[in-house]
């Protein structure tokens, strides 16, 4: 029996830990710092910081730990898989020099046009004059992002001439370097890779659903919901991605000396002139984690072990109903989330993230709360079971949308 260590404190955590548990040839599954959340799934909460690497080594040696997967990319831009690595544990995840496929978006940029993957026309700026001078030469709307971690909130769709100076000027405020980007029309999806065998692994194709607001209204969040399969991404549309995306991207890590055992999440839209590239992740999406992990039938210790020794394993997917998550967000969230609000008592499909305790009682600790998930034979159904369930909870302190899913059921 193995011991997995799992690190991160969100909802997507909380679900790759609970997959875990579901291994037979797992013992104890590990989350540092994880959330109190997690506690009544059978998960060992331990309390050191994500970026404590050396606590994290010294506890993976004391308790034995035969794997660690990293969730989020704030230590794995920090060089966590290094570390570890270098103390002879086994990571799943990316090394500090491919984690900047996420943490530096001109890296990112510059590995897709030299390796011909379809993308976004952009530039990138430090000076808000020569940013604007650019700017006034492109038609509106225009995309500006911080070049840097974000936790997806970090872009901003500018659609009016007088909004142009502020955007730039807020975004080289925040991160010194933005890059200007061509407005993409289309329908955005998630395609998440697993990568570190000889064949990368496909997993099923699901939609975030950014914005705050009911109909992708409002500004940009870390996510609102999420669903899967998406049936309006055909086989024909993945069988095109692996042709045209998936293919001179894996050319390209192999050329560049890039590639790791990991997630690579490539977020697409789906243009006029085809499927585009917007940005690459090296780790699961959140909240696409939470609806697509309880969907794996296979061995999730031997999926991932098999990518750390370099083998491409054996993924086992059902096939018959859709998966839906909503996550419930504290009132203020995305720029300022109310804290230490009360939760009512939970069913057992949620998945925590911001959430502490006291008293034996949970209470908000962030902006994004909890992951509500429900699958039935039709995205409709799966819709009005999670609507139905937090319609009979207590949230009226909180708040979630009501249409996850609404693309493909319109």
């Amino acid at each position: 029996m193995f011991n997995v260590l799992v690190i991160g404190s969100g909802a997507r955590e909380h679900a790759i830990a609970t997959t875990f548990l579901k291994s037979k040839q797992v013992a104890t599954v590990f989350c540092a710092p994880g959330n109190p959340g997690m506690q009544a799934s059978g998960i060992q909460t331990v309390a050191i910081l994500e970026n404590d690497f050396g606590q994290l080594a010294t506890f993976a040696a004391k308790q034995q730990i035969d794997l660690v997967f990293v969730g989020p990319e704030a230590p794995l831009a920090e060089g966590i898989v290094n570390f570890l690595t270098a103390k002879g544990l086994k990571v799943f995840g990316p090394n500090q020099n491919a984690a900047k496929l996420e943490s530096n978006k001109q890296f990112a940029k510059d590995f897709m046009r030299r390796h011909h993957v379809p993308t976004a026309d952009f530039n990138v700026f430090t000076d808000v004059n020569q940013a604007l001078e650019y700017t006034q030469r492109l038609s509106l709307p225009i995309v500006i992002k911080e070049n840097g971690l974000a936790s997806g909130k970090g872009v901003k769709i500018v659609t009016k001439a007088d909004e142009l100076v502020p955007a730039l000027r807020e975004g080289i405020q925040k991160s010194d370097q933005i890059l200007i980007e061509e407005y993409l029309t289309g329908e955005e999806f998630s395609l998440m890779v697993f990568v570190g065998g000889p064949e990368p692994v496909i997993l099923p194709i699901s939609q975030d659903h950014k914005k705050l607001f009911a109909g992708d209204e409002g500004p940009n969040t870390g996510g609102m919901g999420a669903y899967s399969p998406v049936p309006h991404i055909t086989e024909e549309i993945i069988a095109q991605l692996k042709k045209s995306i998936i293919l001179p991207i894996m050319d390209g890590l192999r050329q560049e000396n890039l590639m790791y055992a990991g997630t690579l999440y490539i977020g697409c839209i789906l243009t006029p002139e085809g499927t585009k590239v917007i940005e690459f992740n090296v780790r699961l999406g959140d909240p696409e984690t939470q609806i697509l992990l309880p969907q794996l039938e296979s061995d999730f210790y031997t999926v991932i072990s098999n990518l750390i020794m370099g083998k491409t394993p054996k993924m086992i997917w059902q096939n018959q109903e859709y998966y839906i998550g909503t996550v419930v967000a504290a009132p203020g969230y995305p720029d300022n989330p109310k804290q230490h609000i009360a939760l009512p008592d939970l069913p057992d499909n949620i998945f925590y993230g911001g959430v502490v305790a006291k008293n034996k009682t949970l209470y908000s600790s962030g902006g994004r709360i909890f992951t509500l998930i429900a699958h039935a034979s039709t995205l409709k159904k799966a819709q009005t079971i999670v609507n139905t369930t937090l319609a009979n909870l207590d949230l009226t302190n909180f708040y979630y949308r009501k249409d996850i899913g609404f693309r493909d059921l319109n």
